[in-house]
């Protein structure tokens, strides 16, 4: 019953986390976002200088764009000194690509190693297509 009750509750939240999510347009591009470890953040920020619509996804026409995206996770005191509690770090990321396609999905990863995150674009094969270069962080 406990494992019934788990596997609902599993199903009803997998389907909470795109409730609002629009149909993606076939006359442009998609970029899904996806902060790969527990307790971050990644939200959409800009295309081209031009504030993001929604903070879950970008949605481009074909072509060259920027991305910029904002980061925000811990860095765990193990990266800082045996005395020191865990830091929040707040960071912009940019990522260049010159040729989004339309009706494509592409998925945005961003995680962190110590104190610098990273940013990887991927295409619908999982081939990395772009990677973000950093645009100022802060600590808090």
């Amino acid at each position: 019953m406990r494992m019934l009750m788990l596997t609902g509750s599993l199903l009803m939240l997998a389907g909470c986390a795109n409730f609002g999510m629009p149909d993606p347009d076939p006359s442009q591009a998609w970029i899904d976002l996806d902060a790969r470890q527990p307790d971050t953040a990644l939200q959409a920020l800009q295309v081209d200088a031009r504030q993001a619509i929604d903070k879950r996804y970008f949605e481009v026409q074909p072509g060259s764009h920027e991305l910029k995206v904002r980061y925000q996770f811990p860095v765990e005191a193990t990266n800082i000194g045996p005395d020191a509690e865990t830091l929040w770090r707040d960071c912009q990321l940019s990522v260049k690509f010159k040729e989004f396609n339309a009706g494509q999905r592409y998925q945005l990863q961003a995680g962190s190693i110590g104190f610098r995150p990273w940013a990887k674009l991927y295409d619908e094969q999982r081939k990395v297509v772009g990677q973000g270069t950093p645009a100022g962080c802060q600590s808090s």
